[in-house]
């Protein structure tokens, strides 16, 4: 190992799931501005991450992309096994990657809940076992979620069911975790203006997103920093007493209820913001 690699391993390292695009690469460039080392997990597309590892290293961190399937235990492995080689410890473990069948529960297949679970739920935790053995001076684990846990709606029963039981394993993980020096949380995203929104609401069938964010009290998507600032709040110091959470990131969406602001006549329409000469 290289004197480079050797200064590296008493650095900060980040590993982030899914980090070539949105929310990780979004991620792994703020982290890269405060300095250390982050991994770059990818599955296919190595232009997007060799971008990703350039921009972190321009930004004043340190970065390599490893190419790995989480959908596999063997990919989970050796995403880790190359982070031991390469660093030797490990500071921060995101699990951010995600991938689902936007179908009707009628039209779900064992195949459709077989992938969801290997591809959302079963990374995080088999991740989170390798994580702690990498995290000799303590650490953060964050794992993605949305706000599919919390509330149903069209096709998005396979993908929701799993980060439901994501936040349920964090709250197992934080207590179990802990005397390890060990946090674990979650953040649970709206509308976050994405890929990965822009294909889910280009399903087929699927309500016009406008009169989705017409009913979002923020009247407006979410962007991926910001999601990715909650993220690097909860890697930070001043989250050192918050484990076994899950953060919120969705302009209000979670807390409204029909009848909504936006169907109602004028008379109960919100008015203008007050001012002292109002």
């Amino acid at each position: 190992m290289s004197g480079t690699q050797d200064a590296r391993k008493t650095e900060r390292v980040s590993l982030i799931t899914g980090a070539s695009r949105g929310i990780g690469r979004a991620l792994a460039l703020t982290l890269a501005r405060e300095g250390g080392t982050i991994a770059v997990n990818y599955k296919k597309n190595a232009d997007l991450a060799e971008k990703t590892v350039a921009d972190i290293e321009e930004a004043g961190g340190h970065g390599f992309a490893v190419q790995a399937d989480v959908e596999t235990t063997e990919g989970v492995q050796a995403l880790f096994d190359e982070v031991a080689r390469r660093c030797g410890r490990l500071d921060h473990f995101v699990s951010n990657a995600a991938a689902s069948a936007f179908k009707n529960i009628v039209n779900v297949g064992p195949h459709h809940l077989d992938r969801s679970y290997a591809m959302n739920l079963r990374p995080f935790v088999l991740g989170a076992q390798e994580a702690v053995k990498l995290m000799d001076k303590g650490g953060r684990i964050v794992a993605l979620s949305s706000y599919g846990s919390i509330r149903a709606y069209p096709t998005y029963a396979t993908l929701g069911a799993m980060k439901a039981a994501i936040e349920a394993w964090v709250r197992y993980m934080a207590v179990e975790f802990a005397p390890y020096g060990i946090n674990v949380n979650a953040v649970n995203g709206g509308l976050i203006d994405s890929d990965s929104l822009e294909y889910f609401y280009n399903v087929k069938g699927m309500p016009d997103m406008q009169g989705v964010l017409d009913r979002i009290p923020a009247h407006r998507p979410g962007t991926v920093q910001e999601v990715a600032d909650t993220i690097n709040f909860l890697l930070g110091e001043g989250s050192g007493y918050i484990t076994g959470q899950t953060l919120v990131v969705d302009g209000g969406l979670s807390v409204v209820a029909p009848p909504f602001f936006a169907d109602a006549g004028p008379e109960l329409q919100l008015p203008p913001r007050p001012t002292r000469e109002s």
